[in-house]
């Protein structure tokens, strides 16, 4: 399997550290569902050096401050899953920061059994939604906007 997370360049990412990158999850649970990824392949937070994981924590907790402000909220979700028996189901580290509102899911818990169902296979099966990639692109740059970053010099795709 071709890993989705290593072939995602400048055009994906909202915010980028100088080894990781926030992107937009494809299929998010709720609106702002985004992804902090490392820039190489590597499987496991076990992987990464002390530095590289302040590094990957900082723009996690980055990201969470501009999902915040863009979704009007103070609250998230934050979740990794190490190897296919906790649910990763692409192998290539990655942390889920998912903002959160009182009552955007029947129960407050509820987000987790929907990351669980996107990771058992519907997500490769087109049983759950997905953005077009106009809205993934659309939504990143809005992002990127809000963040003041600049636009990436690198054609988009």
């Amino acid at each position: 399997m071709k890993c989705p997370f290593c072939s995602k360049t400048p055009p994906y990412f909202i915010l980028e550290s100088r080894q990781f990158a926030a992107i937009y999850n494809l299929s998010p649970i709720l609106p702002g569902h985004s992804l902090i990824i490392p820039k190489w392949h590597v499987e496991s937070l076990f992987a990464l050096t002390d530095q590289q994981l302040a590094e990957f924590m900082q723009l996690g907790r980055d990201m969470a401050r501009l999902l915040g402000e863009v979704f009007r909220t103070d609250a998230f979700d934050w979740a990794i899953q190490e190897k296919e028996a906790a649910g990763q189901s692409v192998p290539h580290l990655h942390m889920h920061v998912v903002p959160r509102r009182i009552g955007d899911l029947p129960q407050p818990g509820d987000w987790y059994q929907a990351l669980e169902k996107s990771t058992s296979g519907d997500i490769d099966t087109y049983h759950r939604f997905r953005l077009s990639e106009a809205q993934l692109l659309e939504l990143t740059a809005r992002l990127r906007q809000a963040a003041g970053s600049p636009l990436p010099s690198a054609k988009q795709p």
